[in-house]
């Protein structure tokens, strides 16, 4: 209930403000609002159709489907979370001003219909966004009407922060709330990256990093506030797998930094774009390196041994970690001759070995096919995917960092003094 508490509360909030200053703004220079509250009422009932919309569709769907939507939702969700975070941390401290500025020259040109339409894009925005992630939310909440009603709570009291700013009773400060509520949403987001994973790989789309790294349940056990903390709000299941804690771990921790990265130590201009640069090379130096690194590693075996002679120490691997019955150590140290024999169950004779007769014993060997394909799967994970990942992070901060480069020329350009002066005609002689 307190993740969608907080999902309402913050999506509802940005719309709220937006209509809420746009209608003040309306007010104080005696326009009406009808045509704004006709797009903010549609934009509502679109957004709640879409919401609706995903639902019947993920249940009409067969289980493998529904958990390949669950994926493309809990993904989408992310991207809308981080995006929200990125601009609020950005527009927060100026956005009243600026939404003043863009609504005064929406008047002085005479398109008052701008507002409302600005007005209905941006309920469209965040309710769109918010039905995509409280669908996503609600999968990994425990009872699903306690996270309705938590949504409701939340929006209902962002709606009532909105008609606060429209009638000058309520002054918030943006920056500061957003960064509170931001801290929050980083570690929601975070599960939901650790449920889209998971739906991932019951979809039959990502098989590799399925070890599991710890158990939770003694400490979360079912119907337990702890249990209700981590998975409800947090979205941590009990038995988090390798690669759903790598990618908890890279998404909240650069999330993280860039968004609380202390003001004082940003960099800007020029060596901001010199930072993102060598952040890309370092980044796409990583993911050649791991790319090489797993294509160069020796693939294990995946053939049956039936070696003709065995040492103790494999006999005993071989037998699930025991030693067989009939064999001791002190008198039978090996290596022992082997003789297989494949059927129904495969047998190995031994002989030799301090053994006064042969002994029959029966070998469990592993299932070579479904080794080699659980290779082939990390491999694929961590050979590909992970590179891939870094390699298109690599391009993604260059390409930030050639945009920083060019705003930097423009600053500089616009702050320079023109020297440029018309000289004299003689002078050109």
């Amino acid at each position: 209930m307190l993740a969608t508490l907080v999902i309402g509360l913050r999506e509802g909030l940005e719309a709220a403000l937006i209509v809420g200053i746009i209608a003040a703004f309306l007010r104080q220079n005696g326009r009406r609002l009808t045509q704004m509250w006709i797009g903010v009422g549609t934009a509502v009932a679109l957004a709640i159709a879409v919401g609706i919309t995903l639902a019947l569709v993920e249940q009409a769907l067969p289980q493998a489907a529904q958990e390949m939507l669950e994926t493309c939702i809990g993904a989408v969700a992310v991207f809308f979370v981080t995006s929200m975070l990125v601009w609020m941390n950005r527009h927060a401290r100026n956005l009243k001003r600026e939404l003043e500025a863009q609504a005064g020259a929406a008047l002085r040109d005479g398109h008052a219909l701008a507002l409302a339409v600005m007005a209905f894009l941006a309920v469209l925005k965040e309710g769109f966004e918010t039905s995509v992630f409280l669908l996503a939310t609600f999968t990994t909440a425990g009872a699903a009407g306690l996270a309705a009603t938590g949504a409701v709570v939340g929006i209902l009291v962002s709606v009532g922060v909105g008609i606060g700013i429209y009638f000058g009773g309520i002054r918030i400060d943006l920056s500061k709330f957003f960064r509170i509520t931001g801290a929050f949403l980083i570690l929601v987001a975070g599960g939901l990256v650790i449920q889209a994973l998971r739906t991932a790989h019951e979809a039959g789309w990502l098989n590799g990093g399925q070890q599991q790294l710890a158990d939770f349940s003694s400490f979360a056990g079912p119907g337990t506030i702890s249990e209700a903390l981590l998975r409800g709000v947090l979205g941590i299941p009990t038995d988090p797998r390798l690669v759903e804690v790598v990618g908890w771990l890279l998404y909240t921790v650069p999330v993280a930094l860039f968004i609380y990265w202390p003001d004082r130590r940003r960099v800007h201009g020029f060596a901001a774009a010199k930072l993102q640069f060598v952040t890309a090379v370092a980044l796409a130096v990583i993911g050649l390196g791991v790319l090489g690194g797993v294509a160069l590693a020796p693939q294990q075996s995946t053939a049956s041994r039936t070696p003709a002679s065995i040492s103790l120490p494999e006999l005993v691997a071989l037998n699930g970690g025991r030693l067989p019955i009939g064999i001791t150590a002190q008198t039978d140290p090996g290596p022992f001759d082997a003789r297989w024999s494949t059927g129904d169950v495969t047998t190995v004779t031994l002989s030799g070995g301090g053994l006064a007769t042969p002994r029959t014993v029966s070998i469990a060997l592993p299932d070579t096919s479904a080794t080699a394909a659980q290779q082939s799967a990390e491999r694929t994970l961590w050979g590909v995917g992970l590179p891939a990942a870094l390699l298109i992070g690599a391009a993604a901060t260059a390409f930030s960092g050639i945009r920083s480069r060019r705003r930097a020329l423009k600053d500089r350009a616009a702050s320079s003094p023109d020297t440029t002066k018309e000289r004299p005609a003689y002078a050109l002689r």
